[in-house]
């Protein structure tokens, strides 16, 4: 019998009774002993994880965890479609290299593009936009710099009442951008970039190298580290590799409804509808449409946890990450999120209480996409961690079991004294 009155509005999936039948472990996963924990403390964050997947709101969820650039887990859970509110055709289950859509995880790597492209010496991020593309200086926003689009401070975070179906068109949206009045011009103002910022720096790489933003991070990450996807969007060819993705929880209802709208310039469902066409994946959208593995995720947080460097192979200089990491300004309003935020230049930080990532994790940095994916390091604890999921609710019965999964990470896998 079930008690929860919630599950009788809740949409959500058919959770077999067998756990294992749907779940996959990839080879390679380490003693955890070896990396500072028991087996029991290992088996406690997959405990936590299996207990959100219980919830049933969550299709399919894959998860990998490095501790001292070994992996600890490295697991799938769920199905890959088939098993979605509204599905029909057979259930295929997820695998831990099956790919998934970042959404808006994907901002601390597109922030980390254009620290590389400081380190190279072509652009300093305390320039302004326009310097770079004079086109964007258009109706006062001649000296919102480079940095103040990273940390969510230019005064450009929303488009107003656009048809959704444009963020097919990339130069409809640039001219858009170009022609926006900025809320403010002096940075004062936190407000998060949802989508527009993104567009920004991927026109600044374009501009400064002549290459796709997709094409710099080809060839500057993508294949130096080895990764099969781990770009904008992917190929057709690869398009029945990727995850489907689904509405979840219970129904977005005022005021929820407004502040989704206002955050993405769309309501919930469109976002997500719009994120399983195939369009979403031919199109570059520097701020939402990175497609990775979890596993790829944590190697590339381990990458900047290692100061830049991950298998022999150097991708920033320690400095680059340094530079990216520091925080730009303490715990603040955002003005559109409505929740006290703390960001350096294109990352969210953690926090000394209950944080982004968890508790006690003021040094830890990454982003969070879409409300349910997470990818982040701890310097404090030697890890990186990437929790990608295919179901999307709001709110529901998840979010204590959700809170219990972060929490598990951070008590079990314990700090460790920084030098």
């Amino acid at each position: 019998m079930n008690l929860n009155p919630l599950a009788r509005i809740e949409r959500n999936i058919v959770v077999p009774s067998d756990l294992s039948s749907v779940t996959r472990i990839a080879e390679g996963e380490m003693d955890p002993e070896l990396l500072g924990l028991s087996s029991e403390g290992r088996g406690a964050i997959w405990g936590a994880t299996e207990a959100l997947y219980r919830t049933g709101l969550y299709p399919a969820i894959t998860l990998c965890i490095r501790r001292h650039g070994e992996v600890l887990l490295n697991r799938s859970i769920g199905h890959q479609r088939g098993n979605g509110p509204g599905d029909i055709g057979d259930a295929v289950v997820a695998t831990p290299d099956m790919p998934m859509c970042l959404f808006s995880a994907s901002k601390a790597i597109t922030a980390m593009l254009i620290h590389l492209l400081e380190e190279q010496g072509k652009l300093n991020v305390l320039n302004p936009v326009s310097f770079y593309i004079p086109e964007f200086g258009a109706n006062g926003k001649k000296n919102i710099t480079v940095q103040q689009i990273l940390s969510h401070r230019a005064g450009i975070a929303t488009f107003k009442g656009i048809d959704p179906e444009m963020l097919f068109d990339y130069d409809e949206i640039l001219k858009l951008l170009y022609n926006a009045k900025p809320t403010t011009i002096h940075g004062r103002e936190l407000a998060y970039h949802a989508i527009t910022g993104g567009y920004v720096l991927g026109e600044l790489v374009q501009r400064i190298t002549g290459d796709s933003i997709s094409e710099f991070m080809r060839k500057h990450i993508q294949e130096p580290l080895g990764f099969k996807y781990f770009n904008y969007g992917l190929p057709d060819e690869q398009f029945g590799d990727l995850a489907r993705n689904y509405v979840t929880g219970l129904p977005i209802v005022f005021p929820i409804k407004q502040f989704i709208h206002r955050v993405l310039g769309a309501s919930f469902e469109t976002a997500v509808e719009l994120s399983n066409d195939p369009r979403f994946y031919q199109q570059i959208i520097p701020a939402g449409n990175i497609v990775a593995t979890a596993d790829e995720c944590s190697r590339f947080f381990q990458c900047l946890l290692n100061g830049g460097e991950l298998d022999g192979k150097r991708i920033f200089e320690a400095v680059t990450v340094e530079r990216a990491i520091r925080e730009v300004s303490k715990p603040e309003m955002d003005r559109i999120l409505m929740v006290p935020m703390r960001y350096s230049a294109g990352m969210m930080l953690g926090n000394t209480g209950w944080g982004m990532f968890g508790p006690a994790t003021a040094q830890a940095y990454g982003h969070l996409g879409l409300t349910n994916n997470f990818c982040w390091a701890d310097p404090e604890r030697a890890t990186t961690v990437s929790i990608l999921t295919s179901g999307n609710p709001l709110a529901g019965s998840h979010l204590p079991r959700l809170g219990m999964l972060l929490n598990t990470i951070s008590k079990r896998c314990r700090t460790i004294p920084l030098n």
